[in-house]
């Protein structure tokens, strides 16, 4: 599902965030994209996404080069792609099934359906019992929760997280890992960056490791 063909990204300055990436993740599998900060872990997500467009090579997206393709084809190809962020991004102004409910109402759903997915997302996460709640009030990771049923409320064939369980405790982070891994056994494709070889090591998935932006041979990812 995912392929980086001789990947690099250069930013303005100089700085090469990824040189010649090569690897591929098959659809339906789950690995963890590994690294200290600062490897690229962030970039090459957001170079899946579409949030950064590759200075060099191909990052193809079931078949399509996507750091090629138009700016008004990007909506669309998102629709495939579910992004959870280590803080959120979550409005607080906003209750927790309207926080759900929003990438919904952007697509232009009908109301009828945004409540049907936007509750079956929560009750998901185990968030059902608080949707008129406001983020606020909740635990860290309940709101980490609001941000994965969030990203997977549209379906999306392609989960991607950036470092979720950074701000968590250990048994937090492992109930938000095995969230994840439920996710991928209803055949999503997941892609995890994480830093926290503890809680990786416990769990058996391919890593795709990183080191000052290249890339270490992984273990179960073709390279």
């Amino acid at each position: 599902m995912i392929r980086f063909d001789n990947v690099s990204k250069r930013y303005p300055g100089g700085f090469e965030a990824l040189s010649n990436i090569n690897f591929q993740l098959e659809r339906g599998s789950m690995a963890f994209l590994t690294g200290h900060s600062g490897a690229g872990k962030s970039t090459l997500l957001k170079l899946i996404a579409i949030i950064e467009r590759a200075t060099r090579g191909q990052v193809l997206l079931d078949g399509l080069n996507v750091s090629r393709i138009s700016r008004r084809r990007i909506p669309f190809i998102r629709r495939k792609i579910g992004f959870i962020f280590q803080d959120h991004h979550l409005l607080f102004d906003r209750t927790v099934f309207d926080n759900v409910a929003l990438p919904l109402i952007i697509a232009g759903y009908r109301h009828q359906e945004v409540g049907r997915r936007a509750r079956a997302a929560l009750d998901k996460v185990g968030l059902l019992g608080k949707e008129r709640l406001y983020p606020i009030t909740l635990s860290g990771g309940e709101q980490q929760r609001v941000g994965i049923a969030r990203a997977v409320v549209n379906k999306p064939q392609l989960l991607l997280a950036d470092e979720p369980t950074g701000n968590l405790d250990p048994a937090l982070s492992r109930e938000i890992m095995d969230l994840f891994a439920l996710f991928n056994q209803v055949g999503v494709t997941v892609l995890i960056a994480s830093h926290d070889i503890g809680l990786i090591e416990q769990l058996d998935y391919p890593l795709i490791a990183l080191d000052h932006g290249r890339l270490m041979s992984p273990a179960g990812v073709p390279a």
